[in-house]
C-alpha cells in the first residue's frame, strides 16, 4: 500500500488543490483567478477588515474619551460558606484548595468567602475578602479566620 492509495472513508475525501497559473486552458491561468490589477492582484494585498477605502475610518470619526479600569480590575473566586461543608474537619482553606475542589473559577488570583447556607466544620480558611456574616459563621463553628491583603 502507497500513501496514494489511502481514500477518506465517508462522503467527505480531499478535494485536490487549485492550480493557478498553469496556462489559458487550465481556466485559471495569467491572472490566476486575481482579476486585473489593484491591491487584491498583488502579492501580499490584504485589505484589513476596518479598511473603508479613501473614507475616514469609523474608528477615527468617533470621539475618543474616558477611562476604563477593566485592565486593573480584581477577579475574586467567590464561595459560599455551605459549599466548605465538603472539605474535612479541621482543613487550612486557601484559594490553590478551592480551585483545586473545583469550587470556584480557574483564572481567580483572589478569593472571597460569602456567607450562603451553614458550616458545619471547622476549619482555617484563609482568603481576600470575607462577608461580616461568612466570618461569623466560620466563627461559630470554631474555626478561624485569616484576611490576606489583596
Amino acid at each position: 500500500m502507497n500513501l496514494t492509495d489511502v481514500k477518506q472513508t465517508g462522503s467527505g475525501g480531499r478535494r485536490p488543490t487549485k492550480r493557478l497559473g498553469r496556462g489559458s486552458g487550465s481556466g485559471t491561468g495569467k491572472t490566476a483567478g486575481r482579476g486585473h490589477k489593484g491591491q487584491k492582484a498583488r502579492s501580499g494585498g490584504k485589505v484589513p477588515r476596518s479598511s473603508e477605502g479613501g473614507q475616514m475610518p469609523l474608528f477615527r470619526r468617533l470621539p475618543k474619551r474616558g477611562f476604563s479600569n477593566a485592565r486593573f480590575k480584581k477577579v475574586f473566586a467567590v464561595v459560599n460558606v455551605r459549599d466548605l461543608n465538603g472539605l474535612d474537619d479541621g482543613t487550612h482553606v486557601t484559594i490553590d484548595l478551592v480551585l483545586e475542589h473545583g469550587l470556584a473559577r480557574k483564572k481567580a488570583k483572589l478569593l472571597k468567602i460569602l456567607g450562603e447556607g451553614d458550616l458545619e466544620k471547622k476549619l482555617t480558611v484563609e482568603a481576600h475578602r470575607f462577608s461580616a456574616s461568612a466570618k461569623e459563621k466560620i466563627a461559630k463553628a470554631g474555626g478561624e479566620v485569616k484576611e490576606l491583603p489583596c
